[in-house]
Order: C-alpha cells, then sequence, then structure tokens
C-alpha cells in the first residue's frame, strides 16, 4: 500500500510540475486557461458554444480545445461559433493531464489567444486530481443530475474556482431545489460563486466568459479551503496503483507512470503565473 500511494504522488507531482510550466509558458503568451469539468450530458458543450460565440460577437481572441473518449462531436459543434477548436481523443483514458495538454497546444494554439477552454472529459473524478495549468477551474452541474451532487463528489465541488448550473429552463419541470444544491455546494466549498445558465434560452450566458475575463485581468480568483489541506488517495481499482485503469485501459499513453491509478491531489491554486 506505501508503495501504491508513494508511485501515486510522484504521478500527481510530476504532472504539478508540468502544470507550473505550462501555466507560466501561457502566462508569457498571454493566454489564461478556463478548466471545464462535469459529468456527461451536463450541457456543458452547449454553454461553452455559445460562450465562444459571444467571446466571437465581442472580438475576443479565444480558443477551446475539447476532449473525448471517442468521436469529434463537441469539436465540430464548437467549431460552429467559428472560434478556433481542437479535439483531442483520449482513446479510453478518463482524464486530461498538463502533460497531454502542452503537447497537443504546441504548433496549434493561435497567437495571441486570450482565453483557452478546455473542456475536460467527461468525468467528475479522474479530472479532479490534475491541475492543467488553469487559472479558472469551472464545474458545472445540470439541474437533472440532483442537488447532492456536490457531496458525492466533493473533490471535484471543492476545488472549484467557480460552479456553474446548467439546464436551469427546465428546473421546475425537474423540480430542481436550488437553495438546497446551493447549500451543499457551500458546505464542500464555502464561499464559491454559484451562477445559473441555461444555454437554450440563452439565460446567464457570458457570465462564464465574464469571469474567464476578470480572472485574466488578474482580478481575485475564489480559493477553495479543499486545495490548502491534503486530500484522500483514490482508486479505481483494489489493486497495486501500478496496475492498468478498472476498465481495462491505462492512464496515460507512452509514460512509464502512465498506467498508474491518480490519486486526489489538489490543483496549482490559481494566482500563479497570468
Amino acid at each position: 500500500m506505501c508503495r501504491a500511494i508513494d508511485l501515486q504522488q510522484a504521478v500527481l507531482a510530476k504532472n504539478d510540475g508540468c502544470a507550473q510550466r505550462l501555466r507560466a509558458d501561457l502566462a508569457l503568451r498571454g493566454t489564461t486557461v478556463v478548466n471545464l469539468l462535469s459529468s456527461p450530458g451536463s450541457g456543458k458543450t452547449a454553454l461553452l458554444e455559445a460562450e465562444l460565440a459571444l467571446a466571437r460577437e465581442r472580438a475576443l481572441p479565444v480558443a477551446a480545445l475539447t476532449a473525448d473518449l471517442a468521436t469529434e462531436n463537441d469539436a465540430r459543434r464548437l467549431a460552429r461559433s467559428g472560434a478556433p477548436v481542437k479535439q483531442v481523443l483520449t482513446d479510453g483514458l478518463c482524464h486530461l493531464e498538463a502533460r497531454m495538454l502542452g503537447g497537443h497546444l504546441d504548433g496549434w494554439l493561435p497567437d495571441g489567444t486570450r482565453l483557452l477552454f478546455v473542456e475536460n472529459v467527461g468525468n467528475l473524478v479522474c479530472p479532479a486530481s490534475y491541475d492543467l495549468g488553469e487559472t479558472l477551474r469551472v464545474v458545472l452541474a445540470s439541474v437533472t443530475e440532483g442537488e447532492d451532487k456536490p457531496l458525492k463528489y466533493p473533490t471535484a465541488f471543492g476545488l472549484a474556482h467557480l460552479v456553474v448550473v446548467t439546464k436551469t429552463d427546465i428546473a421546475g419541470a425537474v423540480g430542481f431545489d436550488e437553495a438546497a444544491f446551493r447549500a451543499n455546494v457551500q458546505q464542500v466549498n464555502p464561499g464559491v460563486e454559484v451562477v445559473l445558465t441555461a444555454a437554450r434560452t440563452g439565460s446567464g450566458v457570458g457570465a462564464l466568459l465574464d469571469r474567464a475575463l476578470a480572472a485574466a485581468g488578474g482580478a481575485p480568483v475564489h480559493a477553495p479551503v479543499m486545495a490548502s489541506q491534503p486530500l484522500p488517495g483514490h482508486h479505481h481499482a483494489d489493486d497495486e496503483a501500478a496496475q492498468p485503469h478498472a476498465h481495462g485501459h491505462p492512464h496515460e499513453h507512452g509514460d512509464p507512470l502512465g498506467s498508474l491509478a491518480p490519486a486526489a491531489g489538489r490543483p496549482q491554486p490559481a494566482g500563479g503565473p497570468r
């Protein structure tokens, strides 16, 4: 068990180092990263498409990288905004890591990009452990997912700089209890802002873009309490950490440490180089 924990910590420490370098490199280019995390089907892509289109209307230089296990469907949807978009196919990998992100940006990210939105793999477990060099980490949840989602995934919500609720246009139909959701968010991440949106009606569209621009401009970003506390590791299987992922695929391709199950680490807090 000690070996497993040590290896997990080594993987996260390696990722943190890559994330710090990526954050600094992008800061020199004037680019701020926004990391978007959510469950599958949360409406993340629809909202991001609307935010990108608004950015283009405002002549703001933005770009998006979207990660999925398969298909380029999300990239095609996001490209309708007119913003530069790149699809990353993870071939079963359940999260992005800083080194992977940096590799995909090399030679692609347009010069002068002010904001880079990263649509992480639809998953609230693995991606929560990995800093991608972001300045703003956003966790999204739709009104259909239940008010207790923050309590079920405390690491993801507890490390968020911003929480966004999606599909609020159907909140009444599904009986969404906004007060209960907000209370649960505050339980795991005291003081974090919760923004309500509905991409289909346009309600709340622009809030994410505004928060991202503020962070890019150096405005203070929420500091999660959990980011200053040690977090327990999470495991995909009861075997040694060097075993394949529970679904049979390695966590990393071409990395001798890549088959390790990730531990619940904490991303570097916002406030580093921008």
